[in-house]
């Protein structure tokens, strides 16, 4: 049960890491295909009670970018995203620089 909790973690903090990609001008479609594959996921894989809005709201609040941005990486392979996809959220990663590994 905590590895389907994990893996329904990084899909969401991918989820919010893609979302923060603000050149990719075709953002919004790959969103939608990452919120469906979570769909498909939660209803493939329940997990008991487990509340998924209130993790979800934990993730997009408590997340650092810097693990946002690097688990929207391992999603985009997972969904073999167009590479220039991965290439900006690696831009942005590098641009955070050493700021933001403990926030």
């Amino acid at each position: 049960m905590e590895e389907l909790i994990n893996t329904y973690r990084y899909l969401v903090a991918g989820y919010y890491g893609v979302s923060m990609i603000d050149e990719y001008p075709i953002k919004e479609y790959m969103l939608s295909d990452i919120n469906k594959y979570i769909d498909d996921f939660i209803s493939t894989n329940p997990i008991g009670d487990f509340d998924y809005e209130k993790e979800r709201e934990e993730i997009k609040n408590s997340f650092t970018d810097r693990v946002k941005l690097q688990d929207a990486l391992l999603v985009l392979q997972l969904m073999e995203a167009p590479m220039d996809l991965v290439f900006l959220v690696k831009q942005r990663l590098k641009k955070l620089g050493k700021k933001d590994y403990f926030n």
